[in-house]
């Protein structure tokens, strides 16, 4: 009677072990299929707000980009109306400089404050054209 007994156990020991052995193993399988799982899904989604990001940085840099250009243009128009103004008085004053010089005497020193006057306003017309070179 003793061997059959020993029989019983052992069977009985083996189909414990088989059952017990077989959750371990999808246990593993489940959580490895979960971690590639989450691992691909954190990949699609920074994917996806690498390109969301990019897309409101190029919108951003375009606004800015236009405003700048428009600040440019404005400033560019500015300078070449006082410009034109500038200009407009270097001719006046080199007619008043021609007209005085053909009237002036000895006596009198007006042609000296013209040339005065004549040489500050083209001081400040270069000035004004050497910042309008730079904008361009």
């Amino acid at each position: 009677m003793q061997p059959s007994m020993q029989t019983e156990r052992d069977t009985s020991r083996r189909t414990r072990s088989k059952t017990s052995g077989a959750s371990p193993k999808w246990f593993l399988v489940f959580w490895l299929g979960m971690i590639v799982t989450g691992m691909t899904a954190t990949y699609f989604y920074s994917q996806h707000m690498k390109t969301v990001m990019l897309q409101d940085l190029h919108k951003q840099t375009e606004a800015q980009l236009k405003q700048v250009q428009q600040s440019y243009e404005k400033r560019l128009n500015g300078l070449s109306v006082q410009l034109d103004s500038m200009q407009n008085k270097v001719d006046a004053f080199n007619e008043l400089l021609t007209f005085t010089k053909d009237n002036t005497s000895n006596k009198t020193d007006n042609s000296n404050k013209l040339y005065t006057q004549l040489n500050e306003v083209k001081k400040q017309l270069n000035e004004l054209q050497k910042q309008l070179n730079l904008l361009k």
